[in-house]
């Protein structure tokens, strides 16, 4: 773990949202890690933050073996916020007592501000009402020796709690959460306001101090970086390019299964304009005759992955000296092994979505992208000069266009999907709407139907197209286009598209997980 001299520190409960605790913080200037709940206490202590924000999680103080907060937590004498559960059990352990609510809160609630606080300063005024989001059903019924009431709601008598003279705090509802009125403003101000951090975390200053650390881990050795055209492992390729120029090889293993025209993109980026060292295998036919057959979608998944590995060890095997991997991994991947494992992430990361490493490949990883999460990436993207249409692409599988067929793979069904999905992105940028959608495509449906075109019938395929928005890609809600949009590109697909005469829309939203077909 990086130690850095003016960050704050969150030890995770496991809540959904505590990512966004991070992410509204960095938007403030400040950086941020999450450790797990469970952490060593000594790797705690190591990390010298200025503060530390107690998560919330899904569990109740009230029972017993349920996760506490380290010890250490408060002996580290430094400024302590408790987010929901985060507050239960701050005050539990400091001597306060928290019991099941006669009423829970789930959802917006309303806030009366009972007392000044040095947390809500310069934005909340004593007497003052707000609204907020909660999520409990426990709440904190007695106060530690210190703590005094500073807001309330209907659910929660002790909704905030301030000890002042320690610079401890405790909301029960989730400042991070967009519905929380002026949420971003508490979570800055105890950042920023309380615990003195300076908010100089920058892209600027990250991507200098990345391609210092990419230097001094790699010297004069050669790096492979696996490269898919995807965001992650484009601005990995180009960021460590600048750090070590042609000591960098990057495979491209072409599976035959990306979008139209993205192979050709690909190769003249990184081989014509940034003159990258970069091996193109086009293995799209060993990938296509594997895939036959085979239905299942997680099927598909394990059939791909085990053929891109080999692929790409065969490929990696011919660049002499080679003694480290470049991969995107990003912070929340980080987040997430470490979550589930107790320890590092130490597979690749699933850009492919895929699978991991042979385990006999002996070769150290480079993970420069590894702090950062996915709107930040972007944000490094542009600060290294990568292109827009790059940079804003909408997310796309590993397995690619093979989970976006239901059913057997064929070469007929990827040229009729590729030319459909090529239709429906263009008629979305053209109505200036690419950027207010976090993902959009289609999917060939595994059903023909009977139609009329002209004066001949056609027996061909259903089209279904999927458009959502999402601030974080952990939930989705569909994207509402006008009927005349949706009657336009359904025309020009049943009219351009041989194969397809019937065009469908998905409108269903997606809880928290995946926002993919399959």
């Amino acid at each position: 773990m990086r130690v850095m001299s003016d960050s704050i520190l969150i030890i995770d409960f496991g809540s959904q949202v505590t990512q966004l605790i991070a992410r509204r913080l960095r938007e403030s200037g400040v950086y941020t890690q999450i450790l797990p709940c469970t952490t060593d206490p000594k790797k705690i202590k190591l990390a010298a933050p200025k503060g530390i924000i107690l998560s919330g999680g899904p569990n109740s103080v009230t029972l017993a073996n349920t996760p506490r907060a380290p010890q250490i937590v408060f002996e580290m004498e430094v400024p302590v916020l408790g987010i929901c559960y985060g507050q239960q059990t701050m005050c539990a352990q400091l001597g306060g007592r928290v019991e099941p609510g006669t009423s829970r809160e789930f959802g917006r609630a309303l806030l009366d501000v009972t007392a000044s606080c040095a947390l809500f300063e310069g934005f909340w005024d004593t007497h003052s009402q707000h609204t907020v989001w909660m999520s409990h059903g426990d709440h904190v019924a007695e106060l530690p020796d210190g703590f005094s009431a500073v807001a309330k709601s209907s659910g929660a008598p002790f909704a905030a709690v301030a000890d002042e003279s320690r610079h401890y705090y405790g909301v029960q509802f989730h400042p991070e959460v967009v519905h929380t009125e002026n949420g971003t403003d508490l979570l800055a101000r105890f950042a920023l306001g309380i615990c003195g951090c300076a908010g100089s975390w920058s892209m600027v200053a990250y991507r200098n101090r990345a391609i210092d650390a990419i230097r001094s881990q790699v010297g004069n050795s050669r790096v492979i970086c696996g490269l898919s055209g995807g965001v992650d492992s484009s601005v990995t390729a180009v960021l460590i390019h600048q750090a070590i120029g042609d000591q960098l090889t990057c495979v491209f293993v072409d599976h035959g299964l990306l979008r139209k025209g993205e192979v050709e993109e690909v190769l003249m980026l990184f081989s014509g304009h940034y003159n990258i060292p970069l091996i193109h295998k086009d293995a799209s036919d060993l990938f296509l005759r594997r895939l036959t057959g085979v239905s299942d979608p997680e099927a598909k998944r394990k059939t791909i992955g085990a053929s891109f590995i080999e692929v790409f060890d065969e490929e990696a095997g011919k660049i002499e000296d080679a003694r480290f991997l470049a991969q995107g991994t990003l912070y929340p991947d980080v987040i997430e092994s470490i979550s589930a494992a107790g320890g590092s992430a130490v597979t690749i990361k699933s850009h492919h979505n895929v699978g991991g490493l042979p385990d006999d490949m002996a070769l150290e990883l480079v993970e420069p992208l590894r702090e950062l999460f996915k709107d930040e990436v972007r944000e490094l993207g542009r600060e290294l000069g990568l292109p827009d249409s790059l940079v804003g692409r909408h997310p796309f599988p590993g397995p690619g266009l093979a989970i976006r067929i239901p059913g057997d793979i064929t070469i007929e069904k990827l040229d009729i999907l590729r030319a459909a999905d090529a239709v429906y992105l263009e008629e979305i940028r053209a109505a200036g709407l690419y950027d207010d959608i976090w993902q959009a495509f289609a999917v060939l449906l595994p059903v023909k139907t009977v139609g009329v075109m002209g004066d001949t019938r056609s027996y061909e395929y259903v089209c279904a197209l999927r458009a959502v928005t999402s601030s974080d890609g952990m939930t989705a809600e569909s994207f509402a286009f006008s009927h005349e949009f949706l009657s336009q590109v359904s025309t020009r697909i049943v009219n351009e598209v041989h194969g397809i005469n019937r065009v469908v829309y998905d409108v269903t939203s997606k809880p928290p997980g995946t926002i993919e077909w399959e």
